[in-house]
């Protein structure tokens, strides 16, 4: 059973859609033992770092998911400012973040050829896969997920960056080590695109 974390951001209910859509069995957790028999975790987020991270607090969902991603290595998916908080830490606030893969979160800056970014990172945009990857299977060419950002996962390996995009400078949108994935992108806005990165979470 696929766990859709509800700790009070992000759209739960269009990534249940998609997966009873696909006939693949999906629920929302909104407490610690709504987490339990978890196949897999979908940690949705929009908004600020440290909103989220107080938030996931509160819900009493923490702990629990520590367990399960740690100790008991249930795949996990963190969208949007859920990727950002498996961080340590962001320039955006002051919590620490859950710290399942090494990084931290920066803000979106231009370079040389481009002084200022307009913020946020709004609208459809492509990737790059830096590796082979379940997640982006079928997804290698001309694909395209919606983004609606300001700041971005800067990993402490090169080894944790699964895709690069381009928005002024190249950044990483996707990150992923041993059962940990991240996507800075919202596939559940990103019509048969995303449609398709969910199926293949489910099948990692």
């Amino acid at each position: 059973m696929i766990k859709i974390v509800d700790y009070g951001l992000g759209n739960v209910q269009a990534f249940l859609n998609i997966y009873k859509r696909q006939n693949i069995a999906a629920s929302i957790a909104k407490t610690a033992a709504d987490l339990h028999g978890s196949s897999r975790i979908i940690l949705p987020g929009v908004g600020a770092f440290d909103h989220a991270m107080e938030l996931l607090q509160q819900s009493g969902m923490r702990e629990t998911l520590d367990e399960l991603v740690l100790s008991q290595g249930v795949p996990v998916l963190g969208v949007c400012v859920g990727m950002q908080i498996l961080a340590a830490c962001s320039e955006e606030g002051q919590m620490s973040g859950l710290g399942w893969i090494p990084g931290s979160v920066r803000q979106l800056k231009g370079n040389d050829k481009h002084q200022s970014l307009r913020l946020p990172h709004m609208g459809w945009n492509d990737l790059e896969p830096l590796r082979s990857s379940r997640l982006f299977a079928g997804l290698e060419k001309d694909a395209r997920f919606y983004f609606l950002h300001s700041y971005y996962f800067e990993c402490d390996s090169q080894d944790s960056a699964l895709a690069e995009t381009d928005y002024g400078m190249r950044f990483v949108c996707a990150v992923h080590s041993g059962n940990i994935f991240g996507v800075q992108f919202h596939p559940e806005k990103s019509h048969q695109y995303g449609a398709l990165l969910l199926k293949n979470f489910a099948e990692v």
